[in-house]
């Protein structure tokens, strides 16, 4: 069992992992099965800018949900609870690194507001898990639910040709459906629509401000 000061000492050495290293994937950057020529997709000045901000946006989703699992599995008391954040955690690392990877090969950057996003999406987990750890996988479920949802306008508005990209998010959104399933089945309880509005305002400010930032 860590003591509190290590316990902090690990919160700030994963936070800065996550914003500010360049985090490994365990699992292989999904590609096309038919494959893709983003040589080509490349030479697309506006196709490819349109890319880079969407891909943005889904890494600072992951940043947030990677602050998340921290600030639950900080205070989570039951050990299936921290299997189930563990899980998804380590997944959503995965995620990290395939969109930081895709940005980089369009030529972009990521977003200069991560520190910030990550600090309020810390700070949400510790709350909703402080609240039970029904509470925290009712959070969990809902987080992947909106994310699920986000990531299918995104496979709306990709350019059709920058298949890579469509190939990351569409693995992304079907791991999420997993997260939310086993929140669920874990005994996550349904959230206030309150709250769910809440969260959806959240995304939205995140979602337009790293679009361009």
């Amino acid at each position: 069992m860590l003591n509190l000061v290590d316990q902090l000492i690990d919160q700030i050495d994963a936070s800065l992992r996550t914003v500010f290293a360049v985090v490994p994937a365990s699992r292989p950057t999904p590609r096309p099965i038919a494959g893709s020529d983003d040589a080509s997709f490349a030479t697309n000045r506006s196709g490819t800018a349109e890319s880079v901000r969407l891909m943005r946006v889904n890494h600072v989703g992951e940043v947030c949900a990677q602050a998340l699992y921290q600030g639950q599995l900080l205070v989570a008391r039951d050990e299936g609870t921290k299997r189930v954040l563990e899980d998804a955690a380590r997944e959503e690392r995965d995620h990290l690194a395939w969109c930081a990877g895709r940005i980089n090969e369009l030529g972009g950057r990521t977003s200069l507001l991560s520190p910030l996003f990550y600090a309020g999406a810390w700070s949400l987990g510790v709350v909703s898990g402080l609240a039970g750890d029904k509470w925290s996988m009712g959070f969990l479920v809902e987080t992947e639910r909106q994310v699920e949802a986000h990531l299918d306008t995104h496979l709306e508005k990709l350019p059709e040709n920058d298949l890579h990209s469509r190939a990351i998010v569409a693995q992304m959104r079907a791991d999420e459906i997993v997260h939310g399933n086993s929140g669920e089945a874990h005994g996550g309880l349904p959230l206030p629509p309150q709250i769910k509005a809440a969260m959806r305002a959240s995304s939205k400010l995140m979602t337009t401000s790293t679009y361009w930032v």
